[in-house]
């Protein structure tokens, strides 16, 4: 009896010995974990941007740009950096926004002008162009909704005397798809109430324009009708136009002493 469990105590401690052998050469050290991947920096450019807002027509000052990082990927072409214009800040400065812009945004060349002394009006009107002034009313001009950057045509209505000796009264369309560059707005009294009334519209003409307005002027009332959205992009045409002409007579001009029809 005393043999037998001689025995069975020989064979637990070869079992647990060996079990211990086998746990401890199995147990190794855990691999390291991987290094962590730095990212790659990204590659900037110094680009120069408006350090605020900008209006329209507002003079550029030192203090209203300066430079700031980009990432050069995103750097447009168009962009004044740094590394090929470092002295695009007094380059710039003084010149005057033909756009505005928003703070941070990268400032481009073809936005600004310089005026060399002149109204930001003369730096801001297109080569070519004319701006000329005209008086409206709310029954003019579409009720006084008419707004800067709106597009019109102008009309010009006035009375004749026809063949039967009666005074009729007629329409035609001067001129189509004109931008208004300015509203003058002043504040007035109104049943007691301040509102805000139009008292006249800056168009922007070409040359042919401005004489043919001017004379009208003399002939009858002018009009402003606001075009709508759809229909005012610089090169717009109304679809609805018909194929005969329908402004009526044209406007004789002198110029120079040498006497045209004025068309659109």
């Amino acid at each position: 009896m005393k043999s037998a469990r001689l025995a069975v105590l020989a064979i637990a401690l070869a079992a647990g010995g060996g079990a211990a052998y086998f746990a401890g050469g199995s147990s190794e050290a855990p691999a390291p974990a991987p290094a962590p991947v730095a990212d790659k920096p990204v590659a900037t450019v110094e680009v120069l941007v408006a350090a605020h807002d900008i209006e329209l027509g507002g003079s550029v000052r030192a203090e209203d740009i300066r430079w700031q990082a980009w990432p050069a990927e995103a750097a447009n072409a168009a962009y004044l950096q740094r590394s090929s214009s470092p002295e695009a800040i007094e380059r710039t400065a003084g010149s005057i926004a033909r756009s505005p812009f928003v703070a941070g945004e990268p400032i481009r060349p073809e936005k600004l002008i310089k005026g060399a002394g002149s109204g930001y009006m003369a730096a801001i009107l297109p080569a070519g162009m004319r701006a000329m002034s005209i008086e409206i009313s709310p029954e003019t001009s579409a009720g006084g909704f008419i707004l800067p950057n709106d597009r019109i045509d102008v009309l010009l209505t006035r009375k004749q005397t026809g063949r039967s000796g009666r005074d009729e009264s007629s329409t035609q369309t001067l001129s189509e798809n004109v931008r208004v560059l300015a509203i003058d707005q002043t504040v007035e009294d109104k049943d007691g109430q301040k509102v805000v009334v139009g008292k006249t519209a800056t168009l922007e003409l070409t040359p042919q324009q401005a004489e043919m307005i001017s004379l009208s002027r003399q002939q009858g009332v002018i009009s402003l009708a606001l075009r709508a959205l759809v229909d005012s992009s610089p090169t717009a045409v109304d679809p609805n136009a018909a194929p005969t002409d329908r402004r009526g007579s044209s406007v004789t001009i002198v110029r120079y002493g040498v006497t045209s029809q004025g068309g659109q």
